[in-house]
């Protein structure tokens, strides 16, 4: 079964049709830059580029990096913030011609994705995924369940949003060594949600995520296993097909 995904994030947009018997892209995904600033529209205008590259007449699933409920965005902060409380999912339905469109966080659909697809795979217990990008996005899972929405990039890490400090960004913009970023930056914040959500695996994800051979073995201290995301950054794509297809089959089970 095919369904498409689009991720949309800080800095770009991507999308493609999904296999999700095989939790992989059917083609190669289709990027655009995310368009500064980011407003609902410009975005919207994006998504629609990246499905019709593609001629996609169906389902669609999107991420969004922001917290989201019943497809209302509530908050933008790496976006700009005329998205707060736009219905996320009228807006986008309406710009890609009527179709079926379901919004969720980005980092839970990585998440969901991983947990099913990836490095979450059969875990058990509290599994944290981090996505380390524009910003730092996270999903909580236990026993396989999630818990939406969490944000924990946005924990104060040195009287800092951690994300400002810790992220893929903050390390390029500072021009950080991965030594540094790793041992100083990332070992810290993984601590600080360590000591919070006692997890048993932390799943390290966006693009980042290719390269961790460069700063995952230099992190130490921390109890819980730390691996990189097997679908790095495709992800969020497979996720957001996948709660495309979870959307579909709720509202055709309603009476």
């Amino acid at each position: 079964m095919n369904v498409f995904g689009v991720d949309i994030g800080g800095s770009g947009i991507k999308g493609a049709p999904v296999d999700l018997n095989r939790g992989d892209l059917t083609q190669e995904r289709h990027k655009v830059l995310t368009p500064q600033p980011a407003t609902p529209d410009d975005v919207a205008g994006c998504v629609a580029e990246v499905v019709g590259h593609f001629g996609w007449s169906g389902s669609v699933g999107v991420t969004f990096p922001g917290v989201v409920t019943d497809s209302t965005v509530r908050t933008a902060a790496n976006v700009d913030k005329a998205w707060i409380g736009v219905d996320a999912g009228r807006l986008l339905r309406d710009r890609l011609g009527g179709l079926p469109v379901t919004v969720l966080n980005d980092a839970d659909a990585a998440g969901i994705a991983e947990m099913t697809f990836g490095a979450g795979r059969d875990r058990k217990g509290t599994v944290i995924l981090l996505t380390l990008g524009t910003g730092i996005g996270s999903a909580l899972f236990v026993d396989g369940t999630l818990v939406p929405n969490t944000e924990l990039g946005h924990l104060e890490l040195k009287g800092h949003d951690a994300e400002k400090r810790a992220s893929s960004k903050a390390r390029e913009d500072e021009e950080l060594s991965w030594e540094h970023w790793a041992t100083r930056r990332l070992r810290k914040y993984l601590a600080h949600v360590e000591m919070l959500f006692s997890p048993e695996l932390f799943i390290i994800g966006g693009g980042v995520s290719r390269k961790a051979d460069k700063f995952l073995p230099l992190i130490e201290g921390i109890r819980a296993e730390i691996v990189p995301a097997q679908l790095q950054n495709n992800a969020g794509i497979v996720g957001a097909a996948m709660a495309a297809t979870a959307t579909t089959v709720a509202t055709a089970a309603k009476p």
